[in-house]
């Protein structure tokens, strides 16, 4: 007889449509939107995959406005997620870290939600074979297909859903409806299905691995070298260990390992990068929102990273996200500390 267990599987549309059921009032509008943002990252998925067999890798010749060298693969992942979105009919504005400015959907396209997106994330890292991701958030317009810019710029505590998928051994993507759970899937190439493969995760208050560029630790201030000289040498009387480094340079894989074994990662603000150097539309607001969902926190060292009002498609930010108690530990460090966030650093 089949096994019950190995034929009833919860693929992420089924998820969706099932989150969908538990609102009568739903229009089924955010279950299009979700099947188009996991088409995007099945393409994407394909491409990363096969891109040094078929020339994929290396640069495009063009930057973005970051004025980073955009690799080919960025390129390709940014026009697929556009047109992937833009024809589900659901989105009237989206921004992408790859385009200056904001896309707009034609009219007769025009939905009631905005869409944030770094369309490959860790792109650097593609020619070495390192994990990638693409990083998402979904807000809703108050005025739907006739919103204004203006509704963009908003608190990230509006947004009503977040996720990234992971490009690597496996392609893993983690996804939160702001309902208190985190969902995580795999795909499965045989049959093209995103699979439940972690349920309702949930990040550990306290963790044993720190994540942060010690290249910038000489342009750090007082409050972020205070934090992380005391999580790598505890004083011999507290009895605590030191936290293990683990740092790869892409923010999808750290961020996904910090939410399943729990710690800190960090990009801080610097001496280089006061503002921070994450942006906050399509890379901060997703992971604070992920991690807060599972239970953890987000800060910029002084505040609420989802608190934050951008006032540009590509601001940036400083954060600190993780364990709960992790963000305790860099919270009193900023409040007894100088830093760049508060403006008192030298």
């Amino acid at each position: 007889m089949t096994d019950h267990h190995q034929t009833n599987i919860m693929t992420l549309t089924r998820y969706v449509l099932e989150e969908q059921r538990l609102h009568p009032d739903a229009s089924g509008d955010l279950t299009v939107a979700m099947n188009s943002v996991q088409l995007g990252c099945k393409f994407v998925e394909s491409c990363v995959r096969k891109a040094r067999l078929v020339n994929l890798v290396g640069l495009a010749g063009i930057t973005n406005v970051q004025g980073e060298d955009q690799k080919k693969l960025d390129v390709l992942s940014n026009e697929m997620f556009v047109n992937a979105l833009k024809a589900s009919g659901k989105f009237s504005f989206m921004v992408s870290e790859e385009v200056d400015d904001i896309i707009f959907v034609p009219e007769n396209l025009r939905g009631k939600y905005c869409i944030t997106f770094d369309p490959l994330d860790g792109s650097s890292n593609i020619d070495a074979g390192v994990n990638v991701g693409t990083i998402f958030g979904i807000w809703r317009l108050p005025s739907g297909p006739r919103a204004t810019i203006d509704e963009i710029l908003v608190p990230g505590s509006e947004i009503i859903a977040g996720g990234y998928c992971m490009y690597g051994s496996s392609c893993n993507l983690v996804l939160t409806f702001g309902n208190g759970s985190v969902e995580g899937f795999t795909l499965d190439p045989a049959i093209g299905e995103f699979i439940l493969t972690h349920p309702n995760i949930r990040i550990p208050p306290k963790g044993k691995i720190y994540s942060v560029n010690e290249g910038n630790s000489m342009y750090w201030d007082d409050a972020t070298r205070s934090y992380f000289d005391s999580i790598k040498y505890p004083s011999p009387e507290s009895g605590l260990k030191p936290y293990s480094a683990r740092y790869i340079g892409s923010m999808v894989a750290d961020v996904h390992r910090t939410l399943l074994y729990g710690g800190i990662f960090a990009y801080p603000a610097d001496r280089k990068s006061r503002s921070g150097k994450l942006r906050i539309l399509y890379e901060s607001f997703p992971m604070a929102f992920i991690i807060e969902q599972a239970g953890g926190r987000a800060i910029t060292g002084t505040q609420r990273v989802l608190d934050l009002v951008p006032t540009h498609i590509h601001d940036r930010c400083p954060i600190f996200l993780g364990g709960s108690e992790e963000i305790g530990q860099v919270e009193a460090a900023f409040a007894s500390h100088a830093s760049w966030v508060k403006g008192n650093a030298k």
